[in-house]
């Protein structure tokens, strides 16, 4: 007698583990399946609410809706890794100058992190100037980024949670010192999708010194299915590793393989409801197929003419390699890419604006190498007329103190407590400052600024209320800023 095989006898493609746990488990789950349907738990997409429409999109990556109509149609987020000094770049205390030389008061209650030596309240280390018809007061270490103030709407009262680099970057990108949850980039992909299918709907362009110290839980989709990562592009060299197929397999023998192994996925998944990161696993295959035909022409520079290069400092030092990043990061925008964040400094300490040794050296060496690029970045947007659709969001994970690191020392340790960031481009008033920090810039006063605000603002000028963007996860509807931001009106059009 013929013996049945395990396909006849599990018609289902169940494993033989998988059918004696379902059958163990099934009459508990019936009566689970039952409660959770009564408190409409099957309802929930998984998806963003949009508000426009009962129907769900055609793909996670397939354009949305927002909330609501918006300005911003992209976002570019400028990450200054290891945090500039706001008191040498975008806020002017001439307090420091008088009292230089003199402890912080002792009312300032502060802690300092790392256990490093404190000294004496120390000036801005370069002029203040004014930019633009607005007068707003900008660091000689941008000279080029001041020619642009009128565009830019300046937070002074910005504050965070953490000390350390590593969690302060985290919650910069993700809204949690506790790494795990889905990134800024993250949660705009997953509220509205993306405009072009062959592009990745998020970029991360690192700084070829590295990335930041706390990795990739900074694009990380946490608890999000894989589709919403961060896509990596190098600094240098391919940006996209891998991504030509092999000589020997031709176009039609490799849309012959995806579409077997598509079959395949898509047989698995039938029969495991919820597989979502299968799901996302079968589209990221077909997008790696198609972003053979079109990214490699998105980073080709070769397009570009001269005269945009030089003004993005492309092919001179020390300007070349962020000029060249902040071109390919154009170029993906006015694509269709949703949201591209891009490094500048990598590795640790004095690689990154971590100027514990020397403000003027560090900051020196980095400001020189983004102020350029920056600058030719706003001005070519906005001469293609992509500045109104795109928001520019520039800043760190912190500031720094306004006193030294000890006597006659010239760097700077991490604050928390009170620090810059700026935006510019898509529905943000340009030639304001918003908020203040004490007279010495050690911590915000006036209408402070925490990092859910700042996620807050953004998602709202893409369109998106950060109350309504949420994900159920384990029992909860989780969001960016579990509910505790404020949108910045004040800096809105």
């Amino acid at each position: 007698m013929t013996q049945p095989n395990s396909s006849d006898l599990f018609p289902c493609r169940l494993t033989r583990r998988e059918f004696v746990w379902q059958m163990g488990g099934g009459f508990a789950g019936v009566a689970l399946a039952s409660l959770l349907d009564g408190d409409d738990f099957f309802a929930r997409p998984a998806a963003a609410e949009s508000g426009t429409s009962a129907s769900a999109p055609a793909g996670p990556l397939a354009p949305k809706a927002g909330h609501f109509p918006a300005p911003a149609q992209r976002c570019i987020f400028l990450m200054m890794n290891g945090a500039p000094s706001q008191v040498d770049t975008f806020d002017y205390k001439p307090e420091l100058a008088r009292y230089a030389g003199q402890s912080l008061p002792p009312d300032k209650n502060y802690i300092n992190s790392g256990n490093r030596k404190v000294g004496f309240l120390t000036p801005n280390w370069r002029p203040f100037r004014p930019g633009g018809e607005s007068g707003q007061l900008i660091s000689d270490y941008f000279p080029r980024v001041r020619e642009h103030a009128d565009k830019l709407a300046i937070i002074k009262s910005c504050h965070a949670d953490s000390h350390a680099h590593g969690s302060a970057l985290v919650a910069m990108n993700t809204g949690n010192t506790f790494i795990g949850r889905p990134s800024l980039g993250s949660w705009s992909v997953y509220g509205l999708g993306t405009q072009n299918q062959s592009l990745p709907g998020y970029v991360v362009i690192l700084d070829k010194r590295g990335g930041p110290i706390s990795g990739q839980p900074n694009w990380s989709s946490g608890f999000m299915p894989s589709t919403y990562d961060g896509t990596l592009f190098r600094p240098v060299g391919n940006p996209i590793l891998d991504l030509q197929r092999p000589r020997h397999i031709d176009d039609r023998a490799q849309r012959n393989q995806l579409d077997l192994l598509a079959r395949l996925n898509q047989q698995h998944l039938a029969s495991r409801a919820n597989g979502r990161e299968l799901a996302a696993r079968i589209q990221s295959y077909e997008l790696a197929y198609r972003m053979q035909a079109e990214a490699p022409e998105a980073v080709d520079l070769s397009q570009e003419r001269q005269a945009t290069l030089d003004a993005y400092g492309v092919g001179r030092q020390p300007t070349d390699e962020f000029g060249r990043n902040c071109v390919i990061a154009r170029r993906l925008l006015e694509r269709g890419v949703r949201f591209v964040q891009l490094y500048s400094g990598g590795g640790h300490l004095e690689e990154t604006w971590d100027a514990h040794e020397s403000i003027e050296k560090n900051h020196g060496q980095h400001a020189a190498e983004v102020d350029q690029p920056i600058a030719a970045l706003l001005e070519d947007l906005q001469q293609r007329g992509l500045l109104e659709t795109t928001l520019v969001v520039w800043g760190g994970e912190f500031g720094r103190m306004p006193f030294s690191e000890g006597k006659d020392a010239p760097g700077r340790n991490h604050n928390p407590y009170g620090f810059s960031m700026w935006m510019a481009g898509a529905g943000i008033k340009g030639g304001i400052s918003y908020g203040e920090t004490d007279e010495f810039g050690f911590q915000a006063v006036v209408d402070k600024v925490h990092v859910h605000d700042i996620h807050a603002t953004i998602l709202h000028q893409m369109g998106l209320d950060h109350e309504r963007l949420t994900y159920f996860h384990q029992g909860r509807e989780e969001s960016l800023t579990d509910v505790h931001g404020r949108v910045l009106e004040e800096i809105e059009v």
